[in-house]
């Protein structure tokens, strides 16, 4: 067995050694790093270097278009897939299609799709979308249906309650033809999941939760004669010792005040996002009891939306953790860190090592990394230079 790892692209506007409240996104806070190309470039460069095998970029009005700044950063990087999160219904599922497949194609098979079908009304009127949540899962369902149709290379005539395309074709196939993510915890959200996902992604919950999440779409993905991998979104907090690693998730708590937690919880609460409401009852609205099982905390989801909770601990006791996660069921690991460029690093020469040794973990890129982890930081930030020769509804985000 070889689990995967992905890592995440901050570009909200900035990156920075606080989690700032607003949305789903980190503020760039006091000393925070523009999303630019070069530092963004950075980021990928070094997650593909360290074994990485993705990076996911978010969608929303909160961050940068994700299509266009995977695009001006494939360059950045050789191996690196982009897991690409977008919204169906926005554009046409041609368009979407062609564009996906353009992509797919140009950057030498690097696309992953992460689907979000948008759980705030709110945003998505913004957008000019006025459909409430069923009628978005439904008319994913059908765009999703007309897009695979499109990459397995057919002529598209199709009616639906709410796509409608006549005589669509593609001149050039995606070649893979990309895999999709999609997330959600509500039982539409279930349904085209099982229909259409190849990985389903749920966000940070402690194992028997999450074990419950993948029995369900396993199940409901049976029915279909069809098979879904699974993965979770998660932020890590690893450090040389468990000590070490609190102390910095008491820290990142104490750059958070009062007024900002009751602020974005209050929005939070809002929420047509099941996932979301689950997200709000592991934290609780409070500073107090956040590790909700041992080495996982609760504390990013009080002013965060979206993924929540981290991974706290030494570099074997996060490795636990992933261990146990992926014996009910998890493939995959969609992770991030504050900040996402020394917090790539932190995981990858601490935590990946061990669970090569563990037999848990392949490095794509076949080299040695035993010795990486028999090397500890000494509690200074990994150094990294962009010179480093080498990457709704519930969305992953």
């Amino acid at each position: 067995m070889s689990l995967k790892f992905h890592w995440f692209l901050p570009t909200n506007g900035g990156d920075g050694r606080h989690v700032v409240g607003g949305g789903h996104g980190v503020g760039a806070g006091p000393a925070g790093r523009p999303a630019s190309v070069p530092y963004l470039g950075q980021i990928a460069r070094s997650a593909e270097q360290l074994g990485f095998e993705a990076a996911l970029t978010p969608t929303g009005a909160w961050c940068e278009d994700a299509w266009i700044t995977t695009a001006m950063l494939a360059s950045a990087s050789e191996r690196l897939k982009f897991l690409v999160a977008f919204r169906p219904g926005l554009t046409s599922p041609t368009l979407s299609a062609q564009m996906a497949a353009t992509f797919q194609n140009l950057s030498g098979g690097r696309l992953l799709l992460n689907v979000v079908t948008g759980g705030e009304s709110t945003e998505q009127r913004a957008y000019g979308d006025f459909l409430d949540k069923d009628g978005r899962y439904a008319r994913c369902g059908e765009f999703l249906h007309v897009v695979k149709r499109l990459w397995a290379g057919e002529t598209v005539t199709f009616d639906g309650d709410h796509i409608t395309v006549e005589g669509a074709t593609l001149a050039a196939l995606p070649d893979p033809v990309p895999e999709i993510y999609f997330g959600g915890s509500s039982p539409a959200a279930g349904e085209v999941a099982a229909e259409h996902a190849d990985v389903y992604l749920t966000w940070g919950e402690p194992p028997a939760a999450v074990k419950e999440k993948v029995d369900w779409i396993r199940g409901l993905a049976a029915e279909r004669g069809r098979e879904v991998r699974f993965g979770i979104r998660l932020h890590v907090i690893p450090r040389d010792t468990a000590e070490e690693a609190w102390a910095e998730a008491d820290r990142l708590l104490a750059g958070i005040d009062d007024d900002t937690i009751a602020s974005v919880q209050a929005g939070l609460r809002r929420s047509e996002s099941v996932g979301q409401a689950r997200m709000l009852d592991l934290n609780r609205g409070s500073r107090d009891d956040l590790e909700i099982y041992p080495n996982l905390w609760a504390g990013v989801g009080l002013v965060r939306g979206g993924a929540g909770t981290a991974l706290v601990g030494s570099h074997e006791e996060i490795a636990d953790r992933i261990e146990e996660y992926a014996s009910v069921g998890i493939d995959e690991f969609v992770l991030s860190a504050y900040p996402h460029l020394e917090g790539a690093y932190w995981f990858g020469e601490g935590v990946l090592p061990v669970l090569e040794r563990r037999g848990l973990w392949t490095n794509p890129l076949g080299a040695p990394r035993a010795s990486l982890a028999a090397v500890p930081f000494g509690g200074a930030a990994p150094s990294a230079s962009p010179s480093v020769a080498v990457e709704g509804t519930v969305s992953a985000q």
